[in-house]
């Protein structure tokens, strides 16, 4: 069952000047690498249905490619599952175009654009429906950026598998992301991201859909988690300050 929703918006315009940025993160490469500003946004941040880059690390990102280009990182899903879009780009990117990216993403400030909130019903087309088991994300009405709407009880849930394993269920994820949750030279952040790419990515993971050194450590962690477990991981770590 898929348990996340999203919304995309117009991104803000971004504080850096257009010389700064790398042109095959402006305009990509005519025809075959699409602007990696399109989908990331240009400031890094991304979107629900894309990863946040910014202040990634070089290596990380690099791997990443590297993984697409191996047939190593897929997703469970049709084949209009972002990672089919980024298997091509993957593969038609050539490496200076691709430092070029890593390193300029790599020197952007994380930043969170989104807040947490528990409840039972989220707003559609006008009125209120019943969240269920999912993660809604949809735009903030404050404001820029997103609101994530989880199921009441999600973040204490979240919290105790998080920080203790919840009895063995599965490893403390600052053993391997840190003790802040910001990551550690090849092993990502995941504290103030997206609860809905955080999800998928768990998802494909347990799914077998993505491999390669630190997915396949990742495998064993999320073996015994269900989704309403994969939820509140996610939910619980976007909550958090990058």
């Amino acid at each position: 069952m898929r348990f996340w929703v999203f919304a995309t918006m117009v991104l803000a315009a971004v504080d850096v000047r257009a010389g700064q940025i790398p042109d095959v993160v402006a305009n990509g490469r005519v025809p075959e690498v699409r602007a990696c500003g399109d989908c990331h946004s240009p400031d890094g941040i991304g979107q629900p249905g894309s990863a946040s880059l910014a202040g990634l690390s070089v290596e990380y990102m690099s791997d990443q490619i590297a993984n697409y280009r191996k047939g190593l990182r897929g997703g469970v899903g049709p084949s209009t599952h972002p990672s089919a879009a980024m298997r091509a780009v993957a593969n038609a990117v050539e490496d200076g175009d691709l430092r070029a990216a890593a390193e300029y993403f790599a020197s952007l400030p994380i930043r969170s654009w989104l807040r947490v909130v528990e409840t039972t019903s989220v707003p559609s087309r006008g009125r209120a429906e019943p969240i269920g088991r999912r993660i809604v994300e949809l735009p903030d009405d404050r404001g820029v950026g997103f609101v994530a709407y989880v199921p009441v009880g999600t973040l204490k849930k979240g919290e105790a598998l998080v920080t203790t394993g919840s009895g063995g269920r599965t490893m403390r994820c600052a053993q391997c992301h840190g003790n802040d949750l910001r990551g550690v030279g090849r092993v990502p952040p995941i504290a103030g991201r997206s609860p809905s790419y955080l999800a998928r990515q768990l998802t494909d993971m347990r799914g077998g859909a993505r491999h390669g050194a630190g997915p396949d450590l990742m495998m064993a962690a999320v073996a015994r988690l269900s989704e309403e477990d994969l939820l509140a991981i996610a939910a619980y770590t976007a909550s958090l300050a990058p």
